[in-house]
């Protein structure tokens, strides 16, 4: 049996891979690895699944049969829990989403006392005593489910506090995807004074990501250009990652923000090492941009959780993924796609400029991702055809372009990313690959 936690915790269909009896399982041991004396207080969080209830209640009675309390905060974006669960002195917090997963997914992930996503070896901690959890309380020494009806306010104020000034007559659509943001990002960027067009905020269980949010990016593309509105930002399911559109409909991806808000940082003093940390899906693009800025990129394989754990090892406050997760660690031990946005309309409010003006400080070279979806997404390295595919691509790629092919930590697919000089011939190589690896481990 493969290690239970991901690289973004433990996920799965939810009442089939991802059980109450797990989450139980998951919630006592949980409790018992960060909160040694097992009298801990714990942050419950959730996405707008239709499973999060189940899922809530059994993580929820797994701390308190432990010993220790479970605070319910609802649904707020994962990292509002992150900040929560520093921000009121808690053992630890829990997640409940599978972020930009279809509704059916759930996921379950941990932030340690200090809010940040926990260590490898804690995570395997918690999996090695998960079946072992014995000598439980009773009586008064069982454990409370308690709420904190105040959580969303606490958080709305700290993202309030990330950009100084305000944002008086900017005007913003938001796609909240039915997701966890649906009520805190509109009502940020509306305390903040902007004028907000938001849109798929109407969570009922089953519609989250189906259609809409940064998945889905033509959704809120269309609402930019037939709206008058300066940007539109689209939230994933969990809201800790953001996906900008400029004012003429043109996407604005997470190699675009971390540039514009290096760059804007640099000017001004703020970006520590004039460094950040990036991985290696970035664009080439953004490479000879930041090189341009005298801007070092130290990269890492793709993951938040690889990203983070450079920059602090770096010592540096920005970090992220071509996707739109990015850590400003300044305001947040993790990616959050609201102070994301956050922080790009601060830029253009304090420069004047249009979005589509600040995207200038780079051009991407033509990329083509393929998502493969396969069996198992383990051994493919050693299979013959793909190293093959793979080695005749980059020998027809030469110095004109790169490819990688990875799998991914959260779904079953293997993803072909493929940039080249041409969108033609990157699109040609990445599909040859791409089919090679279909054939050999596809349905």
């Amino acid at each position: 049996m493969g290690r239970l936690f991901g690289t973004d915790g433990v996920r799965g269909v939810a009442n089939q891979d991802l059980t109450a009896e797990l989450a139980f399982k998951l919630g006592q041991a949980g409790a018992a690895a960060l909160s040694k004396d097992k009298s801990g207080v714990f942050v419950i969080g959730k996405d707008t699944r239709i499973s999060g209830d189940m899922l809530e209640a059994a993580i929820a009675a797994g701390i308190c049969s432990v010993g220790s309390q479970a605070v319910k905060v609802g649904v707020l974006p994962t990292p509002g829990i992150a900040y929560l669960t520093k921000a009121l002195g808690a053992d630890g917090g829990v997640v409940i989403s599978a972020s930009h997963n279809p509704a059916e997914y759930n996921g379950i992930k941990f932030f340690g006392p200090d809010g940040f996503k926990l260590a490898d070896s804690t995570e395997d901690e918690i999996e090695a005593i998960m079946d072992s959890i014995n000598d439980l309380p009773t009586g008064p020494s069982v454990g409370t489910v308690k709420e904190n009806k105040r959580a969303a306010d606490i958080y709305i104020e700290h993202l309030i506090n990330t950009i100084s000034g305000n944002l008086e007559g900017f005007k913003v659509a938001i796609d909240c995807g039915h997701g966890a943001a649906y009520h805190v990002s509109p009502t940020v960027f509306r305390q903040l004074g902007a004028k907000v067009m938001a849109v798929n905020t109407k969570p009922n269980g089953v519609n989250i990501n189906l259609g809409c949010g940064s998945t889905h990016i033509d959704y809120v593309r269309e609402i930019v250009t037939s709206h008058d509105v300066d940007i539109g930002f689209a939230h994933d399911g969990d809201a800790d990652r953001v996906i900008a559109v400029d004012e003429n409909g043109e996407v604005v991806d997470g190699d675009y923000i971390m540039a514009i808000c290096a760059a804007h940082l640099k000017e001004r003093g703020m970006l520590p090492k004039n460094t950040l940390v990036s991985t290696v899906m970035a664009n080439l693009g953004f490479d000879i941009a930041m090189k341009k800025y005298g801007i070092q990129i130290v990269k890492t394989k793709v993951g938040d959780r690889y990203v983070l754990e450079e920059m602090l090892k770096q010592g540096v406050a920005v970090g992220g993924e071509q996707s739109g997760h990015i850590i400003f660690l300044n305001h947040n031990t993790t990616g959050d796609g609201i102070i994301t946005a956050l922080q790009i309309a601060s830029v253009m409010m304090e420069t004047g400029k249009r979005l589509s003006e600040l995207k200038t400080i780079m051009e991407k070279l033509p990329q083509v991702l393929v998502n493969v979806k396969v069996k198992k997404t383990d051994g493919w390295e050693d299979i013959p055809l793909i190293r093959e595919s793979i080695a005749k691509a980059e020998a027809e790629l030469k110095d004109k372009g790169r490819i990688l092919v990875r799998s991914s930590g959260t779904e079953p697919l293997i993803r072909v990313m493929v940039e080249s000089d041409t969108g033609d011939n990157a699109g040609f190589i990445a599909n040859s690959v791409a089919n090679v690896i279909r054939q050999e481990l596809g349905y």
